[in-house]
């Protein structure tokens, strides 16, 4: 078939149009789908500097201040970070939560497996996930660092050398009971190592322990938060929180368990 010279100019701009996606021309030619939900206008979050904190998060540690915490008269504060020196428990409750911690192992290796580098970060008081020196050093792998311990290693093992800093970027979902004690869902966990993920939604089993099986114990909506001291001075700054918990009826979003 042989076009009008008017005929081509038309069809090609046609196409001109469609190939370039024309969001104008085409919304001209068919009516616009809305979900008709009335969504509420997203909360302005200042992201703050590279690592945080958002300006919504609560400050659980800056380096230089353990005021935030429980347990920490035997941690020594030097150059804007903590040295570990016995397990501490956050003044406050959380449930649900975005967290951010940094941490670096000993620069001097003086042991190996279970024993270089251990600590965790205990959510709610009773899950943990595993802090370890894990490079270039075997454990098992459900104890490595990055696992939820016991029963999940990490995806891949994305620890940085002896004595360089490194980061935890944690969303927590605690988990939900009936009014019987039963459990309804169980907690998950997604967590990036230095940026990588190394535990994608996973849902855990119970809490962890070393000497029994994970199981659920029924418990509240919110409980501290506790860092591991294992016999290693592991140290650890900038952790923040933000919480993800609804507000209680009065307001209040964060209360002691």
């Amino acid at each position: 078939m042989i076009l009008s010279s008017a005929r081509r100019a038309t069809t090609f701009a046609g196409l001109a149009i469609i190939m370039t996606g024309s969001l104008t021309a085409f919304s001209a030619l068919v009516d616009e789908w809305k979900s008709g939900l009335d969504w509420p206008e997203p909360v302005v979050v200042d992201p703050g500097p590279v690592g945080g904190p958002p300006s919504d998060a609560i400050v659980l540690f800056d380096g230089t201040d353990l005021s935030q915490w429980k347990g920490g008269e035997n941690w020594t504060l030097e150059d804007g970070y903590g040295i570990c020196g016995g397990t501490i428990t956050s003044k406050q409750a959380f449930g649900d939560c975005q967290l951010h911690v940094e941490f670096a192992s000993p620069s001097e290796v003086e042991s190996s497996g279970q024993g270089r580098g251990n600590s965790g970060i205990y959510l709610m008081g009773r899950y943990e996930l595993q802090i370890l020196d894990s490079y270039e050093n075997g454990t098992y792998f459900d104890g490595q660092c990055g696992s939820i311990y016991k029963q999940r290693p990490p995806m891949v093992n994305a620890c940085r050398p002896p004595g360089e800093w490194q980061t935890y970027d944690i969303i927590f979902k605690g988990p939900r009971f009936g009014e019987d004690g039963a459990l309804t869902s169980p907690a998950t966990i997604t967590v990036l190592q230095n940026g990588v993920l190394i535990q994608d939604h996973f849902e855990l089993q119970g809490g962890t322990s070393y000497y029994r099986p994970p199981e659920y114990t029924a418990h509240g909506p919110r409980a501290p938060l506790s860092i591991q001291y294992h016999n290693d001075a592991v140290r650890f700054r900038n952790i923040w929180i933000r919480d993800l918990m609804p507000e209680s009826g009065d307001g209040t979003a964060r209360m002691q368990e």
